[in-house]
């Protein structure tokens, strides 16, 4: 598979909230950059990571555009994130199951057929004003 087939099954999975497929997309030492945060190193930790985003928060990406290096190593998409916020994530403001409209982009590293590397970019300024509204 290319690496925009890669990318495309990623967010197609995250889509469906089939987290077996979506996990199964990635290697077992992937690195994941959150948005303003920290790098987070393993297969195991995004799992926990997507556990509590899909506690807080239901997600569908849509406008989903998918660019590949010519080497396949490296991609990226740009896409808008339609959501709601389901339940308080620990500081920020109060989930009262308000929706929001946000452009979002990622960066990706391919290895073997996986995603090793994300990393997730959205303005966090503009979802506070939007939940807050």
């Amino acid at each position: 598979m290319s690496a925009k087939d890669i990318i495309s099954a990623y967010y197609d999975a995250f889509n469906r909230q089939d987290m077996d497929a979506f996990l199964g997309l990635l290697t077992d030492d992937v690195a994941h950059d959150i948005n303003q945060g920290e790098r987070q190193t393993g297969k195991d930790i995004f799992r926990s990571f997507m556990d509590k985003m899909n506690r807080s928060y239901r997600e569908r990406l849509t406008d989903i555009v998918i660019m590949e290096s010519a080497d396949g190593t490296r991609g990226a998409a740009e896409f808008t994130v339609n959501g709601e916020y389901l339940a308080t994530d620990e500081g920020l403001p109060e989930a009262k199951g308000q929706k929001y409209v946000l452009p979002a982009g990622a960066f990706f590293e391919i290895r073997d057929g996986k995603v090793a590397r994300i990393s997730n970019y959205y303005n966090l300024n503009d979802w506070i004003a939007q939940v807050s509204a």
